[in-house]
């Protein structure tokens, strides 16, 4: 049987995994799953049709799979969705979807959302993720695996942020921010370059990381018609992988990169 304090309230239909610990003063409604191996530590509020995966840690305060701040929202059964080996700190908010941004909103695994982060409706966050403190990211925003945000960074509506992507403190993000970059700033938010120290941890070759280098340069240089930019980076250097991914997020964006 789960490990629930006497001091929390756990309706009974919400559905939870023998090994799950729930501290005290912790609320959970009806159609709450939580999985294996999960703990609540304590003052965590969790509704709606919200599915909590394996090894999972909630700090105290945060509030998990209540309705969405979308004044669209008229009691939809949307969900939330969170992955497995995630950290949520103390205060973090993780809204459920809504009908119009396609009824999730989900989490990967292996993140951490540092106190005080947010996940408005239909976001998506991939795994292996680093969301600091004070991050809001609006609806329908995705952040891809192994992004990192820095603290009280702005993150708005609709905006993409490739993997491996570092998003510096206190940046102003409107527009997507591509893959393997380190974006700064506020309005406008630019390229200072590529995430090399990030790509060097996770085992990037350095013929992978020069190649990037050359083409975040291409892309970055005003100079160069964007439309004419991305033929010529494919030209030199479309036999790298990560270039050619680098290249297709841009051309999929549909409000515009950063450059």
């Amino acid at each position: 049987m789960p490990d629930i304090h006497p001091l929390s309230v756990v309706h009974e239909q919400a559905r939870l995994a023998d090994d799950v610990v729930v501290g005290p003063f912790c609320t959970i409604g009806p159609e709450v799953t939580i999985g294996s191996g999960t703990r609540l530590i304590s003052h965590v509020a969790m509704d709606g049709r919200t599915t909590i995966g394996e090894r999972n840690t909630f700090f105290p305060a945060s509030v998990i799979g209540f309705v969405p701040q979308d004044l669209k929202y008229k009691g939809e059964p949307t969900q939330l969705c969170v992955g497995n080996d995630n950290t949520i700190r103390e205060g973090v908010t993780l809204n459920l979807g809504t009908v119009q941004g396609g009824g999730i909103t989900m989490l990967g695994d292996n993140n951490l959302l540092m106190a005080y982060a947010h996940m408005g409706h239909d976001a998506k966050v991939g795994s292996n993720c680093v969301i600091a403190n004070g991050v809001p990211l609006a609806g329908h925003v995705e952040v891809q695996d192994y992004a990192t945000v820095g603290g009280l960074a702005g993150v708005a509506q609709f905006v993409r942020i490739g993997k491996h992507a570092y998003v510096a403190g206190m940046a102003s993000v409107d527009r997507d921010i591509p893959p393997y970059t380190i974006a700064v700033g506020s309005r406008p938010c630019t390229i200072k370059g590529v995430n090399i120290t990030g790509l060097r941890r996770r085992g990037f070759a350095n013929e992978t990381i020069f190649a990037l280098i050359e083409a975040v340069k291409l892309w970055s240089d005003k100079e160069r018609h964007k439309d004419k930019c991305l033929p010529e980076i494919v030209s030199r250097l479309g036999d790298i992988p990560e270039v050619m991914e680098f290249v297709k997020f841009i051309s999929a964006s549909e409000g515009g990169c950063i450059r």
